[in-house]
């Protein structure tokens, strides 16, 4: 077997961020090897929280986790979502008994820049949150972020509506200022998995009760926390999108991505996003003419296709495969 590929993730810890790190936990082919825990789905003290209950049930403790920012470039105090994910993130599972004390509530961010160095040139960032800490570290450590292999970011949508406003994803809308800054001065081209694809990424709850039911039989306690987390997401879905028939997992198909990049079709195009404010706050435009002559932005990859039956697959047999180390 290849060596694992090295991914230092960036997460607000929501459900779906969690099932996408839990795919990594089972993964043969990828090895989380750092956590920047942010604000966005939750808190960044209730993310570090979410971390620290991770690893009390994975046992995995020797990660380093880096506290990210705890609001917006755009100085707009963050906005949390219980009713997508839960007052700590874990939908119905709570956290009252998982403390932190004050040194766990890291402000130690420089610690990107070891652990890029760690892994010059065979390091990968995968980012599912708010991008307030990644566009930092490009406008901090310019020269260490080139030492990155490649970019996976959740984010943006740009042939469909967004999830918080008609124009923007949550992601870009929580700090369009940074995700305009990262589009800007990245120094290679970002692989974004954007709503367009990542909305039918759809987990059925009867795909979720056959999981659930392995997990049992196996007393895998691990994968049990995903069905009462992915249920509840679903019960948020079902309200707002009556037709949908699963839970949209917006960051595991990126991680999946991330796992095998041909897996997913992208296309190259010149990207800005919305920084004004009003309806379009947020929003992220490509220059998808197929003139020529197209706007001088950045140009970055965006996905725009996978296979639905594929991911499917994949995603099980890897769910259900036992953990990885």
């Amino acid at each position: 077997m290849t060596d694992k590929k090295k991914v230092l993730v960036i997460s607000d810890f929501g459900i779906d961020d969690i099932v996408a790190v839990l795919y990594a936990y089972y993964s043969d082919t990828i090895e989380i090897v750092g956590i920047v825990s942010d604000y966005g789905n939750v808190s960044k003290a209730s993310a570090l929280k979410n971390v620290k209950y991770l690893q009390s049930i994975t046992g995995i403790t020797d990660i380093p986790v880096i506290g990210g920012a705890v609001s917006a470039l755009t100085g707009i105090q963050p906005q949390f979502f219980p009713d997508i994910h839960g007052i700590d993130g874990l939908g119905p599972i709570s956290l009252d008994n998982i403390e932190l004390d004050n040194s766990e509530i890291s402000e130690n961010f420089y610690e990107i820049n070891s652990l890029i160095d760690k892994y010059a040139g065979e390091l990968y960032i995968y980012s599912a949150g708010r991008l307030t800490s990644l566009a930092t570290a490009f406008v901090l450590y310019p020269e260490t972020m080139k030492k990155v292999k490649e970019f996976y970011v959740m984010g943006g949508a740009f042939h469909v509506p967004g999830n918080v406003t008609p124009t923007a994803e949550a992601n870009f809308y929580g700090d369009p200022y940074a995700a305009n800054i990262l589009i800007q001065l990245a120094p290679k081209q970002i692989h974004l998995i954007p709503l367009d694809v990542t909305m039918y990424a759809l987990l059925t709850p009867a795909m979720i009760d056959h999981l659930h039911e392995f997990y049992l039989k196996s007393n895998d306690k691990v994968g049990q926390i995903i069905k009462p987390m992915v249920d509840y997401y679903y019960e948020f879905y079902k309200k707002t999108y009556p037709d949908i028939s699963g839970s949209p997992l917006h960051d595991l198909l990126a991680m999946w991505a991330l796992a095998d990049g041909d897996k997913m079709m992208f296309e190259e195009v010149p990207i800005r996003v919305a920084t004004n404010t009003g309806w379009t706050f947020g929003q992220s435009i490509g220059d998808f003419r197929q003139s020529k002559e197209k706007e001088n932005w950045q140009v970055h990859k965006i996905a725009k296709q996978f296979n639905y039956r594929q991911f499917i697959t994949e995603v099980f047999e890897t769910l259900k495969s036992g953990p990885s180390r």
